[in-house]
Parts: C-alpha cells; structure tokens; sequence
C-alpha cells in the first residue's frame, strides 16, 4: 500500500502535487489522494503569488490558508459570530457559506451544515491525523479551509468544521 502524504495548497499551485481522484463521498464530490499523475482539476482560476499573499494576509490567515494550518479552537473571530450574510474565501472572496446554515457544533470553531454551492469547494483525503478526515478547500485558489465530517445536523448530516482565518464576512446589508 503505498504511503498519502500531506500537500498544502501552495505546493498544489505551485504545481509540485498530483492528484487523481479516490472516491466520490459527501453528496459526490471529488475526494483526492497524492500520486504521480496530475489531475486538471487542480487548475485554480484566481492565482495569486506568495508574496501578494503575505502583503494581504495576516501570518494566521497565511498559515491556515497557505500552509494548512488550523487555529487554536474557540478563538476565531466567527466562531460564536451570528450575523446575517455570507461567510467568504479570504484570500479571493468566493462565496463559501450562508450564515443560515451556521451553526454551534461545540467544536470551538464555526460550523456550518452546507455550502452556498457545491462548485465552491474541493474535497481531499487528509491523512496527517491518526484518523483520516476530509479537507476542505476553496475552489477558486486553493485556500485550505478546514475539514468536513458526517455528524453534522439532520439537514445534511455534514459538518463543515472551518477555521476563521480562513474566512471574511459579508453582511446582507452590503
């Protein structure tokens, strides 16, 4: 058996990763594992270089977006945030999550049970736990969001389980 090893978004781009695909879990999506063959839905249409990334991120939106980190839970400005609109990309501003489907799933950072579209994220296999989970990444640049679990609400049963950092809010007012 041939050995998954973690890939964070910025090697994606940078084109230093190949993926096929392993599976179709979570309503369909692509669920994807390293290899040696190049997969083209890895082809993100907003690009953006390294340095433009830390001039506009902070070191914790650029860690968590760009390096596949995660915050420390229960301190993320979104987690217990209950204002009305959508939760976007940081980094290119693509609709990710509508604040009618957040809710608190007690794991100290913002859940939601769906997304605004199911072309707005991608899926990978994540191995570098004990217990393999699913990653979440935006579908437009790459950014590492968090990860999805099935013990979420009767509506989907998913938990898209989504680190602050990698989010900015857009009230309906605007």
């Amino acid at each position: 058996m041939s050995k998954v090893k973690k890939v964070t978004p910025s090697q994606i781009r940078a084109g230093k990763a190949d993926f096929p695909l392993i599976g179709m879990p979570l309503g369909g999506q692509p669920v994807i594992s390293p290899t040696k063959k190049k997969s083209p839905i890895f082809d993100f249409p907003k690009k953006f270089t390294d340095d433009d990334l830390r001039e506009r991120l902070t070191s914790q939106q650029y860690n968590v977006t760009q390096k596949s980190g995660t915050e420390k839970a229960g301190t993320g400005e979104f987690y217990k945030h209950k204002g009305k609109g959508s939760y976007l990309c940081v980094v290119c501003h693509e609709d990710l999550f509508a604040s009618a489907t957040k809710y608190d799933s007690g794991s100290g950072w913002p859940s939601f049970y769906d997304v605004q579209s199911k072309d707005s994220i991608k899926l990978m296999a994540d191995t570098s736990m004990m217990v393999p989970r699913t990653e979440v990444i935006c579908s437009q640049c790459g950014a590492h969001l968090g990860h999805v679990f099935n013990d979420g609400p009767k509506e989907t049963g998913k938990r898209y389980c989504i680190n602050s950092s990698s989010l900015c809010f857009r009230g309906e007012d605007k």
